[in-house]
């Protein structure tokens, strides 16, 4: 789905406190019956992917100016990575089994 929805893997910043403004310029897709994805009505930028079980919200690097300085937490769904896209770096490499399981031992469903 990242692939589809960016063209290539979604580069994300996570925050617990933040502010929206402007909300009816936002546009709101349900990628999945646990997830949705955000972007800008006018521009059709990318904002944010929301994960449902928790309310948390990665927002889409490309946001915000310092971006480009952030270190890489951790590189998720690596088994689905288009073979031109290799993310350099010493990180945590995690395939999709990975993250489903590790989010339903922390109590979250997918079916």
């Amino acid at each position: 789905m990242c692939r589809r929805w960016g063209g290539a893997f979604y580069s994300a910043l996570e925050s617990r406190q933040f502010t929206i403004h402007g909300e009816d310029s936002v546009g709101v897709y349900r990628s999945s019956e646990w997830a949705e994805r955000a972007f800008c009505k006018t521009c059709g930028s990318n904002l944010w992917f929301k994960f449902l079980p928790t309310g948390n919200r990665s927002f889409s690097a490309g946001l915000f100016d310092s971006a480009s300085g952030a270190a890489i937490e951790k590189e998720i769904f690596v088994d689905e990575a288009a073979s031109w896209s290799c993310i350099v770096g010493e990180h945590p490499k995690m395939t999709g089994e990975e993250i489903i399981a590790e989010a339903k031992a922390a109590g979250f469903e997918f079916d």
